[in-house]
């Protein structure tokens, strides 16, 4: 079976589940062209304010690219081809305006460390595994991968996790900041919830624009958008959602935000 991407919504919350149990929830190619269309649905509906990516099942969040159909979907002209579907689903990820968390039980493996660096904030479990084992099979990582690699953990431990090869346990994960937090195995979804329903709460365009603005700023100066951000900034001064933070703090209620 080729594995699937599901999608789903739980109040303000919107799921992207990738299920290949098989495989341990590796990523097919058949997944790969999925997710863009997933995270589209989910951030197009105004319902949803926080996205969180976790694999079916405890066993694995993703344990990697489906390698069986390495032999004959990504080899020789057809590389390229498997490459761009793999760039789109990233992409996607990348343009994603709304948070993203990565929920990480079980196995965590090459292309799911490159998923779940796409995610704001990253929360494991403390049975979970991390490895990237491109070495060991010879392929190419590619520039930007490891850019996001470099960017999240540093040079030196970049240059261990692709050296080594090896299997890194959730608290070395930690230590590295490759994870954001780790908790007992009972416990991850809970407290996965519990951060995403307070980023719910908040209002979805200073969030926004939070985000688009560390998004930039991680970028070279010559290269930010300088006006994105201001633009941004001032979204958030023009909008009700600041008449109404206001109104709610002198009126001693909690604010009742709209995301306009």
């Amino acid at each position: 079976m080729p594995g699937v991407v599901r999608s789903e919504k739980d109040g303000a919350i919107g799921w992207i589940v990738f299920d290949h149990p098989e495989r341990r929830n590796a990523i097919s190619l058949d997944m790969w062209q999925e997710i863009p269309a997933r995270v589209a649905a989910l951030a197009a509906d105004d319902d949803v304010r926080v996205l969180v990516m976790r694999g079916a099942g405890n066993v694995a969040f993703v344990s990697g690219a489906d390698i069986s159909e390495f032999s004959h979907a990504r080899v020789g002209e057809r590389v390229s081809d498997y490459d761009a579907h793999s760039a789109s689903a990233f992409d996607a990820l990348a343009r994603l305006e709304k948070p993203l968390i990565a929920m990480i039980h079980g196995f965590c493996i090459g292309g799911g460390v490159a998923l779940a660096l796409y995610a704001d904030l990253r929360y494991a479990s403390e049975t979970a595994s991390f490895a990237i084992p491109a070495a060991r099979l010879g392929l190419g990582y590619h520039i930007a991968g490891v850019q996001s690699l470099v960017d999240t953990v540093g040079f030196a431990s970049a240059k261990e996790l692709f050296f080594t090869a090896r299997r890194f346990r959730a608290e070395e994960a930690l230590r590295m900041r490759l994870v954001d937090g780790v908790f007992a195995e009972g416990e991850l979804e809970a407290r996965v919830r519990e951060t995403a329903a307070h980023i719910a709460k908040n209002a979805p365009l200073t969030v926004r624009s939070v985000k688009l603005i560390v998004r930039e700023l991680a970028k070279a100066a010559e290269a930010r958008d300088h006006e994105a951000m201001v633009r941004s900034v001032a979204a958030c001064y023009e909008s009700e959602d600041y008449a109404e933070g206001v109104a709610a703090f002198l009126e001693k209620r909690k604010p009742a935000f709209r995301g306009r």
